[in-house]
């Protein structure tokens, strides 16, 4: 055997087989990188925009929850605020009806003291009846009397 002739065949085969491949081959496995390549490069996109979203999101949270903090920080206030005014409508009414009860006692107290004297001006005319009718040994007439008796039950 020729070896130009094995080397010039080698060369044909090999020029058609590089042929073949940047022809049938080279393309699809080109494809398939930059199909990949994209695939990292859309992940890598997403991953970073999805830490730019937490991020976001973060500071939003944070904002939220200094606004949900002062919110209720305003609304404790407030339910101190009207617990307080509560309290002391509270202790007003109870003031008021203290004052109504001690006030109603009084009057209370004052018609019985005032029926109490009744009953001793009664019971007092009476025994002084009984001490005149014990002085004159006679009976006296309460009913014929009784203008007499009204009068020393009035100064009594």
């Amino acid at each position: 055997m020729n070896l130009n002739a094995t080397l010039f065949f080698q060369m044909i085969v090999f020029f058609v087989l590089a042929w073949f491949t940047m022809k049938f081959v080279w393309p699809p496995l080109t494809k398939a990188i930059e199909d990949r390549r994209q695939k990292i490069a859309d992940g890598l996109a997403a991953a970073d925009k999805g830490k730019a979203d937490l991020a976001q999101a973060q500071a939003r949270i944070s904002l939220i929850e200094a606004s949900a903090k002062s919110e209720n920080h305003a609304r404790m206030l407030e339910a101190e605020k009207q617990a307080a005014a509560l309290i002391d409508e509270a202790r007003r009414e109870a003031e008021a009806e203290k004052a109504r009860i001690i006030a109603q006692a009084k009057q209370d107290a004052e018609q019985e003291v005032q029926r109490a004297r009744d009953g001793l001006r009664d019971d007092v005319a009476v025994l002084a009846v009984k001490g005149a009718e014990q002085i004159l040994k006679r009976e006296v007439d309460a009913q014929a009397h009784a203008e007499l008796l009204n009068q020393l039950k009035a100064q009594l």
